[in-house]
């Protein structure tokens, strides 16, 4: 099963990595204070789609490609119906998407390397069944 997830182009030192991954689509937003990267004016989201039996390569370039050289921590992720991959520089997490231990320990990961709360909550939401 394929995974599916988005990839920040500004986030790569090395951005060639992008062309090793299906681009669903591309959109531009602008940044704003709130996403800690003052240094940027905009992120080019990529709507990825990657391989099952490439997915565990890709995760580990993604995991080199990641820039780091401005203080602040990037990260990615993709997933499929039953596995996550959240990767940061130089550690991927692959996490099976019912395993709540599984995802708090990649967002106190993500939170000791100063991403900010709101973008590492990866854990799925539980949609409530109204009877």
């Amino acid at each position: 099963m394929n995974y599916t997830g988005t990839i920040i182009e500004e986030s790569l030192t090395d951005k060639t990595i992008l062309g090793r991954a299906h681009i669903l689509s591309t959109k531009v937003s602008r940044v704003v204070k709130e996403h800690q990267t003052p240094w940027l004016s905009q992120w080019t989201l990529h709507a990825v789609e990657i391989l099952d039996e490439q997915a565990e390569e890709y995760a580990r370039e993604i995991s080199h490609a990641l820039d780091y050289s401005h203080g602040s921590a990037w990260y990615a992720d993709f997933k499929n119906d039953t596995h996550h991959y959240i990767i940061f520089q130089n550690k991927v997490f692959f996490i099976e998407r019912t395993n709540a231990s599984q995802y708090d320990e990649a967002r106190q990961y993500g939170l000791s390397l100063g991403i900010p709360e709101y973008q590492v909550d990866f854990r799925p939401k539980v949609k409530k069944k109204i009877e």
